[in-house]
């Protein structure tokens, strides 16, 4: 077997919110139908879902690696009119990572690996 992709499929409480969440943090947005938009940045990509189950979404965990953590956070931290939830920056043995949390409740690990 041969793999090309793979993509999760994130739900949404809000299914507008949402995708105004994910284009904010830059993501293009394609629809796909009335129910499910497709997100990507190069070469990432991912579904979002007009469906939501709280335990689905609070336990949905994803992370995303940058080349410049520092960038990353001031794009979040610069986010207007859409409620935003994360952490600072923290070091850890591998990298750097902050926390922050989608309007669904998924929780992104915004993560630069150390080189």
């Amino acid at each position: 077997m041969k793999v090309d992709d793979i993509r999760a499929f994130i739900p949404s409480k809000n299914y507008q919110e949402s995708k105004l969440f994910y284009q904010a943090l830059g993501f293009k947005m394609d629809y796909v139908s009335d129910d499910l938009s497709l997100f990507s940045k190069g070469e990432c990509s991912f579904f979002l879902q007009n469906f939501y189950n709280v335990e689905l979404a609070t336990n949905l965990m994803f992370q995303l690696i940058v080349l410049d953590i520092n960038q990353a956070f001031d794009l979040v931290s610069n986010i207007q009119n859409i409620n935003v939830k994360f952490e600072p920056i923290s070091q850890q043995s591998w990298g750097q990572v902050f926390y922050l949390w989608g309007p669904a409740g998924e929780l992104w690990h915004i993560t630069e690996l150390a080189s």
